[in-house]
C-alpha cells in the first residue's frame, strides 16, 4: 500500500529507510537555463540532468525490475529528466502507465520546469501521480529574464525576459492546478549569488501563499561550459540564511542531494555501479517483454538483430542526407544512409549503406536494423510511428533534426543541446541532452 510519507525528498524521517529511482526517459528540454550545460554520459558527475542514458519506456521497466530486486526498499519512481518530462510529455505518461500498472504500490513523482505540464495534469491524476517538483527560480519576470537563454513556446523559441515571463504564468497555473488534484507539490528554487538570492524569500512566500508542501533552496552548483560557469557557489552561511527567511512562509528541504537524472537508492547511497551497467544495458540490448509488438517476435527477425548483443559495439551514428551537406530528409523517403564515426576528433564519414526496398511493411525496419547494427542513434528529418516504434525497440535512438551535418554531429559528440534544430511535433522527441531538476 502506498504511504505518502516514504517519499525521501518530501519527508526527511523517510530518506535513510526508503529509496527512490530515476528513469532517465526524458531527454529533451524545453528551455535553456544559464546555469545548465547538458552534459551527457558522465558517471562521475553527481548533478541534475546528468544520465549514464537514456531509455524508452519499456527499457524502463525492465532497468526498473533490475532496480526492485536489488533495492527492495525503492518506495518512488520518479522521472526527471534528463530534460524536462513535459517536453517528452509522451513517454513520460507511457512509462508512468507502465509503472502504476506493474507496480500499484509504487509513489510516482516527476521533476518539472513547469512549461508544458498543465495539458498533463489530468492524466497525471489518472495514473495516480503522488508528487510533483517544480523548480521556479523567480516570480519577478525581470530577475527570471537574467536566469533563461530562451523558452521554447511550441514550435517558436522566444527570448529571456518575454520567455521568464510565459515560463512564470504557467508555473504559476501549473501549482494550481497540481494542488487542485491534490498531488503534492515540492518547489526548487535554484540559489544563484547576485541574480536572485536576494529574491529567494519573495518567492517562498508566493509559493506558501499557493499551498505548496515543501520549498527546496538549492545552492548553485558551477558547471563548466553554462553561461554561469564561473559563477561561484553559494557559502553555507547564504544558504542558512536564506533558508531561515524562507520558512516564515513555506516548510524547508535540508536534505537534498542534487541527485542525477538516473539517481537510484537511498539519497546518501554513493552511485551504483553494477546498477549504473543493467541500466546501460537495457539501454543498449533491449529484451522482449510480454506486450512487445507482434513483429518483435516474427520469424523474419533473427536472433541477432532483436537481441542486439550487449558486447557488440555500436559506435557509429546513422543519417539521412539528400546531398550529402545537410539532415534533410525523412527515413522513409531514404535510399541510404551515411555511417560517421563520432569517436574520431572530427566525425568523419565511415561509408554509405543502402537502405532495404520499400513495400515490405515491417520487415523492411527490421532489415534496416540489421544493415545499421553497429549504429546507436539515426539522424533523420522525419520518421513515422511504425519504425520508431521498431526500432526504438530495437535500441536505436531515433532524432528528427534539420541542420549542418558536421554542426548536429560535433554537437552529439559533445552533447551539447539540439534544440534549435529539432523537428518539433506532439510525440517527437531525444532532442537534447538535457538536464533535469537543474533547469526546471
Amino acid at each position: 500500500m502506498m504511504n505518502l510519507d516514504h517519499h525521501p525528498c518530501f519527508n526527511k524521517k523517510s530518506c535513510k529507510d526508503f529509496g527512490r529511482v530515476h528513469l532517465p526517459v526524458a531527454p529533451a528540454c524545453n528551455i535553456q537555463c544559464n546555469f545548465c550545460n547538458r552534459k551527457f554520459d558522465c558517471v562521475n558527475e553527481s548533478r541534475p540532468g546528468v544520465t549514464s542514458s537514456i531509455l524508452s519506456p519499456d527499457q524502463a521497466m525492465a532497468y526498473l525490475a533490475d532496480v526492485v530486486e536489488a533495492k527492495p526498499n525503492t518506495a518512488v519512481v520518479g522521472i526527471a529528466g534528463p530534460g524536462d518530462p513535459f517536453a517528452n510529455g509522451d513517454k513520460t505518461m507511457e512509462t508512468l502507465t507502465k509503472v502504476r500498472a506493474a507496480y500499484p504500490e509504487m509513489l510516482l513523482c516527476v521533476a518539472t520546469n513547469g512549461l508544458n505540464i498543465h495539458p498533463y495534469l489530468d492524466d497525471l491524476a489518472t495514473v495516480n501521480t503522488t508528487h510533483v517538483s517544480i523548480t521556479i527560480n523567480a516570480v519577478d519576470p525581470a530577475i527570471g529574464a537574467k536566469i533563461y537563454a530562451w523558452v521554447r513556446n511550441g514550435k517558436r523559441s522566444v527570448g529571456p525576459l518575454q520567455g521568464a515571463e510565459l515560463l512564470l504564468e504557467r508555473q504559476l497555473a501549473a501549482v494550481k492546478g497540481l494542488r487542485e488534484r491534490n498531488i503534492m507539490v515540492k518547489v526548487n528554487s535554484i540559489i544563484l549569488p547576485g541574480i536572485n538570492d536576494d529574491h529567494m524569500e519573495d518567492v517562498a512566500e508566493k509559493m506558501g501563499d499557493m499551498g505548496v508542501d515543501i520549498f527546496n533552496c538549492m545552492p548553485y552548483f558551477p558547471t563548466r561550459g553554462s553561461n554561469f560557469e564561473n559563477m561561484e557557489e553559494p557559502g553555507k552561511d547564504l544558504v542558512k540564511k536564506i533558508r531561515k527567511a524562507a520558512q516564515v512562509f513555506v516548510p524547508q528541504m535540508t536534505h537534498c542531494k542534487r541527485c542525477r537524472a538516473d539517481a537510484v537508492g537511498l539519497l546518501d547511497d554513493p552511485l551504483n555501479q553494477k546498477l549504473m551497467d543493467r541500466l546501460t544495458y537495457h539501454a543498449t540490448a533491449p529484451i522482449p517483454f510480454p506486450n512487445a509488438p507482434k513483429y518483435c517476435h516474427e520469424a523474419s527477425v533473427d536472433e541477432e538483430v532483436y537481441a542486439f548483443n550487449s558486447s557488440a559495439p555500436r559506435p557509429y551514428v546513422a543519417l539521412a542526407t539528400r546531398e550529402g551537406a545537410l539532415i534533410n530528409q525523412p527515413l522513409g523517403e531514404a535510399t541510404e544512409l551515411h555511417i560517421y564515426d563520432l569517436n574520431q576528433e572530427t566525425p568523419s564519414l565511415v561509408e554509405k549503406r543502402t537502405l532495404p526496398k520499400t513495400g515490405d511493411g515491417n520487415a523492411r525496419w527490421q532489415n534496416l536494423a540489421r544493415t545499421i547494427k553497429d549504429c546507436h542513434t539515426i539522424l533523420v528529418s522525419g520518421a513515422g510511428d511504425t519504425p520508431k516504434k521498431i526500432l526504438g525497440t530495437m535500441g536505436f535512438t531515433i532524432l528528427e533534426v534539420n541542420g549542418m551535418i558536421d554542426l548536429v554531429l560535433m554537437a552529439l559528440k559533445k552533447g551539447e543541446p539540439l534544440n534549435h534544430l529539432i523537428v518539433r511535433t506532439q510525440t517527437a522527441c531525444g532532442e537534447c541532452r538535457g538536464t533535469g531538476t537543474g533547469c526546471m
